[in-house]
């Protein structure tokens, strides 16, 4: 009987392979992202189609350290899957190869356990560097303020489990100084990031304007 049950069950994951394998985009569609044919397409675990780069660029600029939310269902994207195809033409396409080589990289910043860990720490000054990009971005809401905060604590944490004294505290404590620095720089981060959106909207308005005068 249990033999018989594991024949079923390898039978049902072979016919979820081949299913998968014979995947491709609809061919009367398109990406929802550039609105042109598929470039090296991949499926979304929610199951809707993008270009492998684009996907990846929008990922880049809507999100820091989390997963991409689907542009056409906001679910979490933890998962993308090449079309099966790409494997076997990767060895004469430089893009796709590296295409490829991005998305696999994508997946395992998200697949969780140690895998996922020790990929979390190899791309930790990427993350730190759009996390400070969103912070400066006047539209990011206010969930980024509550993880620096976190993340202050967890300084204070190891900071007080290590033998060093070497920030003068006073009498608020580490855990105080810690988060006020967070909250600082947060704010400091906030007004760079609007100064700069100013800037670049009167230089917009400028080159309008010369274009005005032109015509």
């Amino acid at each position: 009987m249990e033999a018989e049950i594991e024949v079923r069950e390898n039978q049902a994951e072979d016919s979820r392979e081949r299913k998968r394998l014979s995947e491709t985009p609809p061919d009367d569609d398109c990406c929802p992202i550039c609105f042109g044919s598929f470039t090296v397409p991949c499926r979304s675990n929610c199951g809707h189609w993008y270009c492998g780069n684009c996907i990846l660029q929008f990922w880049n600029y809507s999100s820091a350290a989390k997963p991409c939310k689907c542009p056409m269902c906001t679910c979490k994207i933890v998962n993308l899957m090449p079309e099966a195809s790409l494997h076997q033409q990767q060895d004469q396409d430089q893009e796709i190869t590296e295409v490829l080589k991005s998305v696999q990289r994508y997946n395992l910043l998200f697949v969780g356990g140690a895998r996922g860990f020790v990929q979390k720490v190899r791309e930790l000054p990427l993350f730190i560097k759009r996390t400070f990009r969103a912070l400066m971005d006047p539209d990011t809401n206010d969930s980024y303020l509550a993880e620096m905060r976190l993340f202050a604590m967890f300084l204070s944490i190891i900071y007080r489990a290590t033998p060093f004294d070497f920030i003068p505290t006073g009498s608020l404590g580490v855990g105080r100084v810690f988060d006020f620095s967070a909250v600082t720089l947060v704010l400091i981060l906030r007004l760079v990031g609007i100064y700069r959106r100013r800037r670049l909207m009167q230089r917009v308005r400028r080159l309008a304007a010369m274009e005005s005068l032109q015509e």
